[in-house]
């Protein structure tokens, strides 16, 4: 498995973010917002600009994290983003597939084959119908993947339809495409109820190609979970990675911090990257001695 960041979680200066993964021996960068713009919104200066900065230090794109279908479902009149944006304009289901098609290019501008997508804002409970919806939804940009050779990766997004593992199971089994697959958030799983290992896992495992950690828990007294550092929280991190390591994974783990406990973004990233790499250290030592018994 190999480490990467969501860039901006730490800075929206790429540059700056990149020296903090690099001291980290971080060596992905997933892209979602370049200083003051989206990705999928900065002009193509951005894009060459973020290029240079990433070759200079050897570092590679891991995916486009765009905010593809992040609009009401189909049929709902929009009431204004229901979740986080990250500097991305709010946009009507009609521009959706410009969003895909420039998130594509920026694909193949960096040289990845992910690009991330979500599931339209939550809207009530998950109904069959609202899952129906979904994977009418995918028809075409799965056909726009197919002929880019790109993969999208829908994530579980507990601000959106798809909340858990086992939702955005059925939905990607309905899809039934190998260019539509999931981005496995544990985090996100735990916001919306679901134990997020081995429950949501066991139900998403055969769909995953490529894994977003941020850890959370439910304080002592409080009603709602809030976000921790990495393996302080109460997601089985330990037993995830282990799954994870069984079932044969070698793609990214990709922090998306969202803990904000420090005084600043980089303060709190770099608490979470510390995290995960002493999971990451205890999980070896797991394995090894599993071998020398």
């Amino acid at each position: 498995m190999k480490l990467a960041v969501i860039t901006d979680e730490i800075d929206s200066d790429l540059g700056h973010a990149l020296d903090v993964m690099a001291e980290y021996g971080v060596q992905g960068a997933e892209l979602r917002q370049l200083w003051d713009k989206n990705i999928a919104e900065a002009p193509r200066e951005y894009w060459q600009r973020a290029k240079k900065e990433l070759d200079a230090r050897g570092m590679v794109v891991a995916g486009i994290a765009s905010p593809f279908y992040k609009c009401a479902l189909p049929g709902v009149e929009p009431e204004g983003p229901a979740g986080p944006l990250h500097s991305a304009s709010a946009r009507g289901l009609g521009d959706q597939i410009a969003i895909l098609e420039r998130s594509l290019e920026a694909a193949e501008f960096f040289g990845t084959t992910l690009v991330r997508t979500f599931s339209f804002w939550k809207h009530g409970l998950l109904t069959p119908t609202q899952e129906e919806t979904i994977v009418d939804a995918y028809a075409e940009p799965a056909a726009m993947a197919e002929r880019a050779g790109v993969i999208l990766g829908i994530e579980n997004e507990h601000a959106c339809c798809l909340g858990t593992g086992a939702q955005t199971a059925r939905v990607l089994a309905q899809i039934a495409s190998p260019f539509v697959c999931a981005i496995w958030d544990p985090g996100n799983a735990f916001m919306d109820g679901e134990h997020p290992y081995p429950t949501g896992y066991e139900a998403i495992r055969e769909f995953v190609v490529h894994v977003h950690i941020k850890d959370a828990a439910v304080p002592g007294g409080a009603l709602a979970p809030v976000w921790t550092v990495v393996g302080e929280g109460e997601i089985d991190y330990a037993g995830q990675l282990d799954a994870l390591r069984r079932d044969g994974y070698t793609g990214w783990l990709s922090l998306e911090t969202h803990y904000s406990g420090h005084p600043t973004k980089e303060a709190s990233s770099r608490a979470c990257l510390e995290g995960l790499q002493r999971l990451l250290s205890a999980s070896l030592l797991s394995v090894s001695s599993l071998k020398e018994n």
